[in-house]
């Protein structure tokens, strides 16, 4: 069973910008297509950024131009490299397998990374 890692959250300006990592156990991250989640408080979890196994990336349009994506395969690391922050993007950061929104996570939740922006 593949054990995620989230780190780098923080507290920062509105404008701001923050460098978020996820460290994945297990030689089959390389084989994963990987991505981004993010929980707001009192909202559903959403899928904001992912990046194919290799090095595809999409974004949800409210973090394209901003936020970007990568990862590094013999790590066993992924990125979130977040830009120009607003109070909106304010949540709790998870790294996971991109699935559809309807596909159980692929594996078991990490503690996640809080991000919060002020205004």
């Amino acid at each position: 069973q593949v054990q995620l890692v989230e780190s780098g959250g923080g507290l920062v300006q509105a404008g701001g910008s923050l460098r978020l990592s996820c460290a994945a156990s297990g030689s089959i991250f390389r084989l994963i297509d990987m991505g981004w989640y993010r929980q707001a408080s009192g909202k559903q979890r959403e899928l904001v950024a992912t990046i194919t196994r290799g090095g595809n990336a999409d974004y949800a349009d409210s973090v394209k131009g901003r936020f970007t994506i990568s990862r590094d395969n013999p790590k066993n690391t992924m990125y979130l490299e977040m830009n120009s922050l607003r109070p909106e993007d304010t949540a709790v950061y998870y790294c996971n397998a991109a699935v559809a929104p309807t596909t159980p996570p692929l594996f078991q939740w990490g503690q996640g990374t809080l991000v919060t922006v002020s205004s």
